[in-house]
């Protein structure tokens, strides 16, 4: 028996998705970026919908100089973890300005988002404690569940009553309770209540962790995330998030007021033995928040192309969430649908995420497209259009949406 013997159906599943000639495509290869907006895939230029890009700032010339400046000076890595070599007078500085920037007295800061779940979570859930989970929640933080053995409850997705039932059952039991939710589930987009839930946590006496990897640069006055947006941000105790998105760069954080946030560099261990971010990327990522201060007007075009994006495609027949977000997913039926529809619409030119089942809520296959401020009125449209395209081709649309066109 082959060592990969037990990945048979996956393999079986991609050759499924993959047939006919059809590309992977979990392999899409952007050859290079020609803007924020617009690479180059396969010879042609090609819209860019797929890249949680939400502020365009993975272009901005000012991270760029600030990267090459970095790494002139400082050398391109540190060959180390954060707890030996890899602490650089850089990585301080980017925890103090993470925690000023949300008003936090701590900050620890991660090789990537999916480290910081996966390193928070485990540390402060130990295997005495419970962990409430919200049913449609990251990998990341499942993993991290896992790694630090706590005693683990779902939720039903965005259900705060759901979530106060399952508490009062552990009135009384010995641990910590805490509870996990994200600012905007990056699957449908959707937002997270998080007034309701941080009410439960008071009452339960239990702690919050938020998970602001999609809402971070997007919610709230300034672009704290959705508790900032919910005025709860004193309910919510920990917040965990990306510099992958809105930021353009690569890494995570914690924040918090809570003292013992020190306590975790010396217990978490994807902290402590993972090298830590090189140079470039912490100037990088300093000068990206810079300008996503600077420039609050981001936010406000984003969440406006967000709304064009997700009224032009619900317009053209077909079904999506049910609120505007820069996560707008189209929702088909059938598995081998998607695929042919996700492969027509890179042949027209627009790039976008597909995701399956069970990867995706209610096992549905979902086209899922992510929006940014830096893309044009005009792009947007191209993409509805295109969109429109395909869903005629393939006998998609809605009838209400084809009469009224």
């Amino acid at each position: 028996m082959s060592i990969f013997s037990k990945y048979d159906g996956l393999a079986r599943s991609l050759a499924a998705v993959t047939a006919d000639g059809g590309r992977n495509p979990f392999a899409v290869v952007i050859d290079r970026p020609l803007s924020s907006t617009v690479g180059l895939i396969e010879g042609r230029e090609t819209l860019l919908f797929g890249t949680n890009n939400y502020l365009g700032l993975s272009q901005s010339e000012a991270a760029i100089e600030a990267a090459i400046a970095a790494a002139r000076t400082h050398g391109v890595g540190t060959t180390g973890s954060r707890i030996a070599n890899g602490t650089q007078g850089l990585h301080r500085q980017l925890e103090e300005r993470i925690a000023t920037y949300f008003q936090r007295r701590h900050c620890m800061v991660f090789s990537t988002g999916y480290q910081a779940n996966l390193g928070m979570i485990s540390a402060l859930a130990g295997k005495d404690d419970y962990l409430l989970l919200d049913a449609d929640s990251h990998a990341s933080i499942y993993d991290g569940s896992r790694l630090g053995h706590a005693q683990v409850i779902r939720f039903r997705h965005n259900d705060p009553e759901d979530l106060r039932k399952r508490l009062r059952r552990l009135d009384g039991t010995p641990g910590a309770k805490l509870i996990v939710v994200e600012g905007i589930y990056s699957m449908m987009g959707d937002v997270v209540p998080m007034a309701e839930f941080a009410a439960v946590k008071r009452e339960a006496g239990a702690w919050l962790l938020a998970d602001e990897a999609h809402s971070f640069g997007v919610m709230g006055t300034h672009g704290r995330g959705v508790a900032e947006a919910d005025g709860v941000e004193g309910d919510v105790d920990f917040v965990v998030g990306t510099f992958s998105k809105s930021l353009g760069t690569v890494g995570g954080y914690c924040v918090s007021d809570h003292d013992g946030l020190d306590l975790i560099r010396l217990c978490s261990r994807p902290y402590m033995f993972t090298a830590s971010l090189p140079p470039e990327i912490i100037a990088a990522t300093m000068a990206a928040l810079d300008e996503m201060g600077r420039r609050p007007e981001l936010r406000h075009t984003l969440m406006d192309n967000a709304r064009r994006l997700h009224a032009g495609l619900n317009a053209a027949g077909l079904r999506t969430g049910p609120q505007a977000s820069p996560v707008v997913s189209v929702i088909l039926d059938e598995v081998d649908q998607a695929v042919r529809f996700w492969n027509r619409l890179l042949d027209l030119g627009v790039y976008v995420n597909l995701s399956l089942p069970p990867a995706t809520p209610d096992q549905h296959p979902l086209l899922r497209t992510s929006v940014m401020a830096t893309h044009t009125p005009a792009q947007i449209d191209r993409a509805i259009e295109i969109f429109a395209t395909v869903a005629r081709e393939f006998g998609l649309m809605r009838p209400a949406a084809v009469t009224a066109s």
